[in-house]
C-alpha cells in the first residue's frame, strides 16, 4: 500500500475519533458547566493527545512482538502493555489538569472510577491500533503475494512462449533445407516468408498482446511457407469471419494448433486442413480440423516439441476462466476448438 493511502487511513481514523468526542455537543446532551472555561475542549485535547501516544505505541510495538516464535506470549503481553500505558496515562492526565489547567484540588480528588475509565479507553484505542495495523499489513501481504503470482506466471508464460519459437523455427528450417536440397525455385520465396515470420517472432510478439490482424498475417505466412512443400492446391482452407478492428490476442497463441495439424495431417485429402476464426462481439472462436494419417497417434503431450499440454498450461495462465479448449479425435479426424471470452 502506498504511503499516501496509509496516511489517509490514519487521518480518517482521527477525524472519526474527534467526531465521536464532539458527538454529545452535536446532540446538545452535554452539561453546560463543561462548556465553561473550555473545560470540555481541554478534556478532548488531553484525551486525544494521550490516545495518540497509546495508539502509536501499540501500532509499532505489537507487530514486532508478533515476530517472536512463541505466539502465545502475545495475549498476556497486550494485557501488560495496556496496564502499563494506563499506569502512565493516568498520572499524566492528573498532572495536566492540576498544573496546566489549574483545576481546583477539590475537583481532583482521586476516584477508582478513573482507573477503570482510563484502562477501558486504553484497551479500546489499542484494539483500534491493532485492527488498523493488521488490516494494512494484510493488504500489503496480499498485494505482495499477488505480485509474486503475477511474476511467476509471467515467467512461465515467457518460458512457454520461448518453447514455441525454437520448435517452430526448427521445423521451418527443415522445410527450407528440403527445398534448397531439391533445388526448388520456391526456396527464395520460402526464405522471404521465413524472414517475415521471424520479424514477427522477434519483435512484434514481445508484448503481452498483439492485434488479431497481425496474428492472422503470421498464420497466413506460416501456412504459405508450409504449403511450398505440398503439391496439392488448396490443401489448407482458412476463413476469418468478423471484424479484426480493435481486437487483441496473446501473441503466437494460435500457431501451435495449426502446426500440429500440419504435423499429423494426412496430405492425401483436399482440403486436408480447415481453419476458421470467428470474431464475435463477446468472444473469439478458433477451430482447426485436419484428416489424420493412417494409424496416427496424437498424444496430449508430444514427446519433444511443443505439446498440447503446454498449450493448455499457457491458456490457463493467459486466460484464466476466460477460455474453453475442446479437443475431438476420431479414427480419421482431429479437431480443436478454442473459445476466448472478451
Amino acid at each position: 500500500m502506498k504511503s499516501r493511502y496509509k496516511i489517509l487511513i490514519h487521518i480518517l481514523f482521527w477525524i472519526y475519533m474527534l467526531n465521536q468526542a464532539f458527538f454529545p455537543v452535536y446532540l446538545n446532551k452535554i452539561d453546560t458547566k463543561l462548556l465553561q472555561d473550555y473545560i470540555y475542549l481541554k478534556d478532548i485535547f488531553i484525551t486525544t493527545l494521550l490516545n495518540i501516544v497509546v495508539f502509536y505505541t501499540v501500532y509499532y510495538v505489537i507487530p514486532k512482538f508478533l515476530r517472536l516464535r512463541r505466539k502465545w506470549y502475545v495475549f498476556p503481553f497486550v494485557i501488560l502493555l495496556a496496564v502499563a500505558l494506563s499506569s502512565v496515562r493516568l498520572p499524566v492526565e492528573i498532572a495536566y489538569w492540576k498544573y496546566l489547567v489549574k483545576m481546583p484540588a477539590s475537583q481532583l480528588q482521586f476516584q477508582y472510577e478513573w482507573i477503570w475509565a482510563t484502562l477501558k479507553i486504553t484497551v479500546i484505542i489499542s484494539i483500534y491500533a491493532m485492527l488498523i495495523r493488521f488490516s494494512i499489513d494484510w493488504f500489503e501481504a496480499q498485494k505482495y503475494k499477488d505480485e509474486l503470482i503475477k511474476e511467476r506466471q509471467a515467467g512461465e508464460i515467457a518460458l512457454l512462449r520461448s518453447q514455441v519459437n525454437p520448435h517452430f523455427l526448427f521445423n521451418t528450417l527443415n522445410n527450407i533445407y528440403s527445398l534448397v536440397y531439391n533445388k526448388s525455385d520456391e526456396a527464395p520465396e520460402a526464405v522471404m516468408k521465413l524472414s517475415s515470420i521471424m520479424r514477427y517472432m522477434l519483435y512484434d510478439s514481445n508484448t503481452d498482446i498483439v492485434a488479431v490482424n497481425k496474428e492472422v498475417e503470421y498464420l497466413n505466412s506460416f501456412i504459405e511457407l508450409q504449403q511450398l512443400r505440398i503439391t496439392q492446391k488448396g490443401f489448407v482452407k482458412i476463413k476469418v469471419n468478423g471484424s479484426m478492428e480493435n481486437r487483441n490476442i496473446a501473441p503466437m497463441l494460435l500457431i501451435p494448433f495449426v502446426e500440429n495439424a500440419f504435423k499429423h495431417g494426412d496430405k492425401n485429402h483436399c482440403p486436408g486442413i480447415i481453419i476458421n476464426l470467428n470474431l464475435e462481439p463477446d468472444r473469439l472462436v478458433f477451430t482447426v480440423e485436419n484428416h489424420l494419417k493412417t494409424n496416427n497417434h496424437v498424444p496430449s503431450e508430444e514427446s519433444g516439441g511443443f505439446g498440447l499440454g503446454n498449450i493448455k498450461r499457457r491458456l490457463g495462465l493467459l486466460y484464466p476462466e476466460k477460455h474453453e479448449l475442446t479437443i475431438n479425435k476420431s479414427e480419421d479426424k482431429f479437431k480443436i476448438e478454442l473459445i476466448i471470452q472478451n
